[in-house]
């Protein structure tokens, strides 16, 4: 149980870390990238982005608990999803907190 819950913080702490790199990233795209992706490229580099950000999110969230289900540890895998995205809602309400101090 006790590594269920430090597996489930670990993969929603490493899909935070994950999101703020991309968010961090899209905020500055002009300083990094400079203004000149206002051409055909940028929606493909977006639309890249949006689907990588996926393939990574997914297998932070679903990857372990899927593998655990289809190796016929079903309560475990349901364990440890529930306790990814209970971390997932935490980390978010500390956002939203943290959000409401700074501004």
């Amino acid at each position: 149980m006790k590594n269920l819950v430090i597996s489930g913080l670990l993969n929603a702490f490493l899909a935070v870390v994950y999101i703020s790199l991309v968010a961090l990233i899209m905020s500055n795209g002009d300083k990094i990238f400079g203004s000149g992706l206002d051409t055909f490229v940028a929606p493909i580099i977006f639309l890249l982005i949006f689907v990588i950000s996926a393939a990574v999110t997914g297998y932070l969230i679903i990857g372990r608990p899927a593998l655990l289900y289809l190796d016929n540890h079903k309560p475990e895998a349901r364990r440890l999803f529930k306790f990814t995205l209970l971390f997932l809602v935490l980390f978010a309400l500390v956002a939203v907190g943290l959000n409401f101090l700074v501004s």
